[in-house]
């Protein structure tokens, strides 16, 4: 399996998409589009034991490990909620538990501008959802 762009390089992107769209409607819009994106997940990782506690809406985060990279499958029964997982995916999925756990993912967050953007419960939803990531990489990890 290929590493593809750097954490730091998704990032960048994900960066330089969000200026040009200028306004915090679009970019909310834009987030929302991501979500509609995420491929279906399924009904095997509906479970409550792939549920993410925290989140205003109801949020299921599934995982699996690929050689000695992550794979993440989420969904949202929120739009809103659905387009932050999706952008959580593209920077997190298929990359190693160390990359996971060494990226400074508030950082990321605030470059963005996305905790400002949201209201508190969907912000505290949205890190109850990085938190979720960074505990599979953690017990990933744990197991080597």
């Amino acid at each position: 399996m290929s590493s593809g762009p750097s954490i730091d390089a998704v990032l960048a992107d994900l960066a330089e998409e969000f200026d040009l769209l200028g306004d915090w409607e679009s970019r909310i819009g834009y987030v929302i589009d991501l979500g509609r994106e995420l491929p279906p997940l399924p009904e095997t990782d509906r479970t409550d034991a792939n549920k993410v506690p925290g989140c205003a809406a109801q949020v299921w985060l599934g995982v699996r490990g690929e050689g000695d990279r992550l794979e993440f499958a989420a969904d949202s029964d929120s739009a809103l909620s659905k387009g932050n997982i999706a952008l959580l995916l593209r920077l997190y999925s298929g990359r190693t538990p160390a990359e996971i756990l060494a990226f400074d993912a508030r950082a990321a967050l605030d470059r963005l501008g996305l905790p400002a953007a949201l209201t508190r419960q969907r912000a505290n939803g949205l890190n109850a959802m990085v938190g979720r990531i960074r505990e599979a990489a953690a017990a990933a990890q744990a197991q080597k």
